[in-house]
């Protein structure tokens, strides 16, 4: 199955403080960092998300709809296929996590349990429509977890011992403690 990546770095990093994707992660930004775990685990392409030239990345259509928005954006412009969605913000992700979801893959939607993020996801003309219809409805909700009910979600089970790897950084903090 040939998979690409979708790393979500058009976020405001508000709590941060600071853009969390050009964060220093062992020798390179974070947002390379994520890329290049994509790749490693097999991404053909990786597609970014957000304001940076530099990566070709996709600026939101839709401006503070966050990774609704910033999902949309990129699946308008990608061809269909699966593709790997990551936060730019967990830098412990590892790639035989994402393996786990493309062999556990049964479309159209696949996540962990309880986790919204990473997630793979079939990008094609029904994920874009719902994708359009949810950001076109104002009062409607704009999360992913709902666009995953809306398309059809399978989970499977995370081991307790793989938590700690989808921990994201939204504070200084939380950085601090991912990043000692």
């Amino acid at each position: 199955m040939s998979i690409n990546g979708i790393v979500l770095a058009g976020g405001l990093s508000s709590r941060m403080g600071r853009d969390k994707a050009l964060l220093p992660w062992q020798g390179r930004t974070l947002l390379e960092h994520m890329r290049g775990l994509l790749k490693q685990a097999g991404a053909r392409e990786v597609w970014v998300s957000g304001n940076y030239p530099a990566f070709g990345a996709v600026p939101d259509r839709v401006a503070r709809c966050g990774p609704l928005g910033g999902l949309y954006s990129v699946a308008m412009r990608m061809p269909d296929g699966p593709a790997w969605v990551v936060p730019v913000d967990t830098p412990l992700l590892p790639p035989r996590l994402l393996q786990q979801l493309r062999d556990g893959h049964r479309g159209p939607c696949t996540i962990f349990s309880d986790h919204p993020l990473p997630m793979l996801v079939d990008i094609d003309d029904a994920c874009r429509n719902v994708l359009g219809s949810m950001l076109d409805d104002p009062h409607g909700p704009r999360s992913l977890q709902a666009l995953q009910r809306r398309l059809g979600v399978s989970t499977i089970a995370l081991a307790p011992v793989d938590e700690a790897c989808l921990v994201n950084c939204n504070t200084p903090e939380q950085w601090e403690d991912v990043a000692s």
